[in-house]
């Protein structure tokens, strides 16, 4: 069975036992999981579920590996450059984002 749901503007594709990178939400610090109940697909080959813009009753339930504040993992590093036709007018800047790394335990479809 796999679900697709969106968190934090992003859709994600995950099926139970999957380990994704999502967007880093506020959670607590002592917080073993976490619920996500915007799922807009639920298939498991024969029959599927596309909610109208979600599902009802749906939720994905994901854990974290380690404490919550353990599970933030960092992106690759991006260097945005920002050039004009002037001489030495050019700027280099540095970005790097931050995700939240979980572990899909559960898919519950009602």
């Amino acid at each position: 069975m796999y679900a697709v749901i969106e968190q934090g503007g992003k859709q994600y594709k995950v099926a139970q036992g999957d380990c994704i990178n999502m967007e880093l939400t506020d959670v607590a610090d002592d917080a073993q999981s976490i619920e996500l109940d915007k799922v807009l697909f639920i298939g498991d080959g024969q029959n599927i579920k596309v909610g109208k813009p979600y599902i009802d009753g749906a939720k994905v339930i994901a854990t974290f590996s380690t404490a919550a504040t353990d599970s933030v993992v960092k992106g690759p590093k991006l260097y945005p450059t920002h050039l004009r036709r002037r001489k030495a007018s050019k700027r280099r800047t540095g970005h790097r984002q931050k995700y939240l790394q979980v572990t899909i335990e559960e898919i519950q479809a009602m």
